[in-house]
């Protein structure tokens, strides 16, 4: 399969059979172009944000979903589990759901904006995570050290960090954690605390993951997208 990051929390998976899109945004919300050619048979939302839920973007006649429930079509399953956007049971920001979606094989956990740390019944719902796209920019989401443990916790064989300041990919001369983006009224930082966090400083990013259920890692890997047009 391919996956391709279009900044924020959006991601498209490619499948043999079906594409995946998840939390498309409103561009005129997060300055961010409009993503070209998104079509899809499924788009997840996880939770109802402009810049998570501008579903009207995708093509085609995909099946929406955007809450906890389990779901399945054109050969994709997907469990949605009720988690929060903030670490106040939902009091600030409210709820947000977590996808485990399996797609040729291949267990992958997409947390959206993620306000907290996992409950032990939220941990044993995700299950099997092969494949983990995590919110690292803090402010209104997990921050860098709370994302290594949800790291630790879940074991992924690879992680994609998400939701941070994308400003990182144009401006790979400055490190990215002093510098801040306005998207709405999102102040986020960039992903290099998260990386280090990780012990992945200097990584290059990658235009996409090509990946396929017996190539995955044995060791945790920490793979870093640029931001597709």
């Amino acid at each position: 399969m391919d996956i391709y990051w279009y900044g924020q929390s959006c991601f498209k998976i490619k499948g043999k059979t079906s594409t995946v899109v998840i939390d498309p945004y409103d561009p005129e919300f997060t300055g961010f172009k409009s993503p070209k050619d998104l079509e899809a048979e499924l788009v997840l939302v996880t939770h109802e944000h402009k810049d998570h839920n501008f579903t009207e973007i995708v093509k085609g006649e995909p099946l929406i979903i955007s809450g906890a429930g389990e779901y399945e079509k054109a050969g994709v399953s997907v469990v949605g589990i009720k988690t929060y956007h903030d670490n106040k049971s939902g009091a600030e920001r409210g709820a947000n759901t977590i996808y485990h979606l399996i797609v040729d094989g291949v267990n992958i956990v997409h947390l959206g904006d993620l306000g907290h740390n996992l409950t032990e019944e939220q941990s044993s719902l995700i299950d099997q995570t092969d494949i983990l796209m995590i919110p690292v920019g803090g402010t209104y989401t997990i921050d860098a050290e709370d994302a290594s443990k949800v790291v630790s916790e879940l074991e992924p064989k690879i992680v994609i960090p998400m939701h941070y300041n994308a400003s990182f990919q144009a401006r790979s001369d400055v490190i990215a954690s002093d510098y801040k983006l306005t998207e709405g009224k999102a102040e986020l930082l960039g992903v290099e605390p998260f990386l280090k966090e990780m012990g992945a400083e200097n990584l290059e990013p990658a235009p996409k993951l090509l990946i396929t259920k017996d190539k995955l890692p044995e060791e945790t890997t920490v793979v870093l997208l640029s931001k597709c047009n």
